[in-house]
């Protein structure tokens, strides 16, 4: 499975993999396979990329076209 949503979302940040890596404890060259579908994406990762892009894991797993996150309202 290829994750081009991790890609998009990376470089709306203006971010490159080693930046992404590094958020995520690992190396460039781990997260450049978890970006082309070569390898598993743990799902420690998803979530700390979900919160770290303000999305869903079912939007970078492709579960969904929503992007916004259902935020609760503030008084």
């Amino acid at each position: 499975m290829h994750f081009q949503r991790l890609r998009d979302l990376r470089e709306d940040k203006d971010m490159n993999q080693s930046q992404i890596a590094e958020l995520l404890h690992t190396s460039q060259t781990v997260y450049s396979r978890y970006e082309r579908g070569f390898q598993t994406i743990p799902v420690e990762h998803l979530l700390i990329l979900a919160d770290f892009y303000e999305v869903s894991v079912d939007y970078i797993l492709g579960r969904t076209n929503v992007k916004e996150l259902n935020k609760p309202k503030r008084p």
